[in-house]
């Protein structure tokens, strides 16, 4: 409750939860209902411009644009959720790994983790969509992959300084094992840091199944899905301009308030940040007194 108090009173982290606490009620009311069903097709009432009862329009065939983004926003909740556990898990075994281990093993990780995150996050998963063939499955364990490597650089550092406290250092001596000194000790005190870092991964998963998506390499034509509804609507930009808006929004949307989120808890779980702040606001020198007037 104290975390989310903190970012209620910030715009930054209101914003974010506004945006995200929308979308995720948008895909749980898609899944009962939507205005007009997402697939039905009406040609008699395609390129309706925005009123009623089309609030957004349609499309070529007749389809309802505000049902598309309503369902497509299942696949990006999915997409988001999926890669941010992902990226999560495998940055935390990674970190782990590189911080808690045998120093041949600590070194054997850093160069794999140097070597992985090279590799852009798209470029993985074209690669997997290559041999795999497209899916959101893809995007979600590619996203998750690329995102998790970037996690571990973050968490191994973090680890490596948490381990040489006093609590775990008591914790060790009074039987723990390593596994269970890692969950009850360490994970929870770096617990900010992976946060932040598995709501920037949401923000990349939300990105890059739009771009998958609009390149081919993401969810099926059968789903619904931002990036396939932006690729259909792009052809007739020059005619039709305002459809194309809707799906670029809301992507983009998705995209700055999962940011935004993860500055905003990065803000509010850091005490290092807080004091910090404070202290400048404290040291901060009030204002000059006017010339010939004593305080």
């Amino acid at each position: 409750m104290t975390v989310l108090r903190r970012l209620g009173s910030s715009a930054a982290g209101l914003f974010g939860l506004i945006v995200v606490g929308v979308i995720l009620l948008t895909a749980l009311v898609s899944l009962f209902w939507t205005p007009f069903d997402p697939r039905a097709t009406d040609v008699t009432a395609r390129w309706s411009p925005p009123g009623w009862p089309h609030l957004l329009g349609t499309d070529l065939t007749g389809r309802d644009i505000l049902s598309l983004l309503m369902a497509g926003s299942r696949t990006t909740v999915l997409v988001a959720v999926g890669a941010g556990v992902v990226a999560t898990l495998i940055g935390i075994a990674l970190g782990a790994l590189g911080a808690l281990t045998a120093r041949w093993v600590r070194e054997t990780v850093a160069v794999l983790v140097d070597v992985l995150i090279a590799f852009p996050v798209l470029i993985i998963a074209m690669l997997i969509s290559t041999v795999q063939g497209g899916s959101l499955w893809v995007v979600v364990w590619a996203v998750g992959i690329g995102f998790g490597v970037n996690v571990a650089r973050v968490t191994r550092p973090e680890l490596r300084r948490v381990q040489h406290s006093d609590f775990v250092i008591a914790g060790r001596a009074s039987g723990l094992t390593p596994l269970q000194n890692l969950v009850q000790h360490l994970l929870p005190n770096i617990a900010p840091v992976f946060i932040v870092q598995m709501s920037w991964a949401m923000a990349t998963a939300v990105l890059a199944e739009a771009g998958l998506s609009y390149l081919g390499f993401g969810a099926s034509v059968v789903d619904p899905s931002w990036g396939i509804l932006l690729a259909d609507l792009q052809r007739y930009i020059q005619v039709h301009p305002l459809s194309v808006v809707w799906p670029g929004l809301a992507i983009t949307i998705t995209v700055l308030a999962f940011n935004l989120l993860g500055d905003a808890l990065r803000d509010a779980t850091d005490p290092t940040l807080r004091t910090g702040r404070r202290r400048v606001r404290q040291a901060r020198p009030g204002p000059a007194p006017l010339p010939g007037v004593t305080a």
